[in-house]
């Protein structure tokens, strides 16, 4: 597997003389949302392919996209679908990649259709570490069908990627590039209430770097703290550090919002912003930074820089207000609160204390650790005797 920057560059290269190419696996509501951005930027230089089992669902998914999109004069990407594609079918996912040679995939895919995981695991265990045999299932036949299609495409992953993209790295496997939503959704509670607390009318101009895991997205946005752990964030305006009481501003973050797939939207904006920010890069030159969880394959979430205004593109971790190992330390720390203790050589460990809750909640044991080659039998454990028994 080549690296990201090698990556980039490849693709900086192509499309020099061709249109840019995003298929997106799995067309469930953040699929769904995500081509709907995409079509949004009328970018007639975009094509997109839509991948996934389902013809029927698929054609009429993209239909509603399609006819939405040229209602409001912005139908001019194609859009085109692969069908029939078994996500746990390594060779049917390459060769759906290699039909269409794609230059960043999204995989959307969610092994358990249709539910929010936190909808169980937060108000009994407060913890979502414990779904990450689940948000790994597809990801690593999608990326073992990578390999076999011999792709240089930049992969985005959505699902729990803080634990799900070092996994694939610590095996060995090739890994996705990116992960999107987690850390990023946090941004813009944090701007808004930044924003309220010196007057500041453009709040979109504020600049945040901050680096924290999955656990810390949701106990600040549904409880308004921190669980005690202490922040690395640094707050920007006009080129201004700001400091402001960091336990009122986050108390602000706790705003209403949906339960259901409604809440996919920031999930999918966040999958947006990567996209742009790499084809502003290769395309335009364009520097950006983004926050991003799992990124190259680290733990936890990490601010991300992807800037081609130097000619050759290139992406990295930012470590303008933070060093790399800080950045590390506290996302182990924020990532073991959601009962992950550690993701290394190919073996996910969860903590004593996730194990002892999911006991007192659920009347389940649960393994201490779980190996590359039992991912598919412990996700079948858990959708068996956790979520079916609590849905």
């Amino acid at each position: 597997m080549k690296s990201t920057n090698e990556k980039l560059n490849i693709m900086r290269e192509a499309l020099k003389s061709r249109k840019a190419r995003v298929m997106i696996i799995g067309l469930g509501s953040v699929g769904n949302y995500l081509l709907d951005y995409l079509m949004s930027t009328a970018d007639e230089d975009l094509e997109i392919c839509v991948v996934g089992r389902n013809d029927a669902k698929l054609q009429s998914d993209v239909n509603i996209v399609r006819v939405a999109s040229m209602i409001r004069r912005q139908n001019k990407s194609t859009v085109s679908v692969i069908s029939n594609v078994d996500l746990t079918d390594v060779d049917a996912i390459a060769e759906a990649i290699k039909s269409f040679s794609p230059d960043i995939i999204v995989n959307s895919s969610r092994a358990y259709p249709g539910l929010k995981y936190g909808s169980i695991s937060w108000a009994n265990i407060r913890a979502y570490g414990i779904w990450s045999p689940l948000a790994i299932r597809f990801t690593k036949n999608i990326m073992a069908a990578y390999e076999k299609a011999q792709s240089d495409a930049i992969v985005i992953n959505t699902s729990y990627s803080d634990a799900v993209i070092p996994w694939l790295k610590s095996a060995g496997m090739a890994y996705p590039d990116f992960g999107s939503g987690n850390i990023n959704h946090l941004l813009p509670r944090i701007k808004f209430a930044v924003a309220k607390e010196y007057d500041i009318k453009d709040y979109w101009n504020i600049d945040i770097t901050f680096a924290v895991a999955h656990f810390h997205d949701v106990v600040i946005s549904k409880e308004g703290h921190t669980e005690g752990v202490d922040m690395l964030i640094d707050i920007r305006y006009g080129g201004k550090k700001l400091e402001p009481d960091m336990k009122k501003i986050l108390s602000e973050c706790s705003i209403p919002m949906p339960v259901d797939a409604k809440r996919n939207q920031m999930n999918a904006s966040s999958n947006f912003e990567i996209i742009e920010a790499i084809l502003g890069a290769v395309r335009a030159g364009k520097k950006t930074k983004l926050h991003c969880p799992g990124v190259f394959g680290e733990i936890g979430g990490y601010p991300v820089i992807v800037d081609g205004s130097e000619g050759e593109v290139k992406a990295y971790i930012c470590e303008e207000h933070f060093t790399l190992n800080e950045m590390r330390a506290k996302n182990r720390e924020s990532i073991y609160l959601d009962g992950v203790e550690n993701v290394e050589n190919g073996v996910l460990t969860y903590t004593d204390e996730l194990i002892a809750k999911v006991r007192k909640a659920f009347g389940v044991d649960l393994v201490k650790t779980v190996a590359f080659d039992e991912i598919d039998a412990t996700a079948a454990f858990i959708i068996k005797e956790i979520i079916e028994k609590n849905v």
